[in-house]
């Protein structure tokens, strides 16, 4: 992908971004130990022909260097206000997938003056909104990544991070940051005044029933399941994703 790169100093991380295109602001937040590119790289193009896409990559993830300390979903989201005051806009919508998508959300409830639409993408609103095969110990779900899945993300990882040995430790810290994560209560997301769009596969990490549910408690939401598609591959559904995002944000 080409575009304006750059980094946003914050107080103690100097955290990556890219802007692509012209248009409404709309930040995009990656996947967890992935990067902009193997979240959005099939999408960029196109999104960016309606609006300025800034895509952000968190702490420990891509180009943007680790801190010592695990990070935490608040922490995430203010790094991304962060970005945002560096970069003088005031208010934009955001798409995050996955991890990006618990950080979209956060943003959401702690900066509702930020926001203006919220699309989330594979995301949960509570610990237990995963089907128990994802979390069972043994790892064996056909849900789950596959080995080029994790492949593609250690040589993502190794091509533009400031430390190519690092993974490891990096995914030591994300289990801290994710387990470290207790959710929202309904009465937290009932505060998320953004208009949202839900998006989860069939075969997602996700229970149907959990995606409902927080289709429910958020004020003002809209819901869609992809068909015959896995957590992995909600945003690679590009046709689908796509028309989807350009109707909701307009």
């Amino acid at each position: 992908m080409t575009g304006t790169t750059g980094y946003a100093p914050l107080s103690d991380l100097a955290v990556y971004y890219e802007i692509h295109g012209a248009g409404s602001p709309l930040v995009l937040l990656h996947g967890g130990a992935l990067t902009i590119d193997l979240s959005f790289g099939s999408l960029v193009g196109s999104l960016a022909q309606q609006h300025q896409v800034i895509a952000i990559e968190l702490q420990g993830h891509g180009h943007t260097a680790d801190r010592e300390v695990a990070g935490s979903i608040a922490g995430f989201a203010a790094d991304v206000i962060g970005v945002l005051d560096h970069l003088g806009v005031e208010q934009a919508d955001l798409f995050g997938y996955s991890l990006g998508g618990l950080v979209a959300a956060q943003v959401g409830l702690d900066y509702p003056d930020r926001v203006g639409k919220l699309a989330l993408a594979a995301t949960h609103f509570h610990p237990d909104g995963y089907k128990p095969e994802i979390t069972d110990p043994a790892q064996t779900s056909d849900l789950l990544p596959t080995e080029a899945d994790f492949a593609a993300m250690v040589t993502a990882y190794r091509a533009v991070a400031p430390d190519p040995d690092h993974f490891n430790k990096f995914l030591e810290k994300l289990q801290v940051t994710v387990h470290g994560w207790a959710g929202w209560t309904p009465e937290q997301l009932g505060r998320i005044t953004a208009e949202s769009l839900l998006i989860v596969g069939d075969n997602d990490f996700i229970r149907l029933d959990h995606a409902l549910e927080f289709h429910r408690h958020l004020p003002n939401a809209q819901l869609a399941v992809l068909p015959g598609t896995t957590h992995m591959e909600v945003v690679r559904r590009v046709d689908l994703v796509l028309p989807m995002l350009t109707r909701f944000l307009g």
